[in-house]
């Protein structure tokens, strides 16, 4: 049986807590950051968890049962 390989993006993106909850960063902060408003970039900074409905795929990418 081969080994089950992670998938690369995935694991660039979540990060597994402690508890073993997913931890993802924030979207739309890549580029365009002069046209938000100060306050919206602040919001943006902080991470936040996966939803409940989707960790089930998420860690079937990172291979985590």
């Amino acid at each position: 049986m081969p080994k089950v390989k992670t998938h690369s993006s995935a694991k660039k993106r979540f990060k597994i807590t402690g508890s073993g909850k997913v931890k993802r960063f924030q979207a739309r902060t890549s580029h365009l950051m002069r046209k938000k408003t100060t306050k919206a970039k602040r919001n943006l900074r902080g991470s936040s968890l996966v939803s409940t409905a989707d960790e089930a795929k998420v860690k079937k990418l990172l291979c985590i049962n």
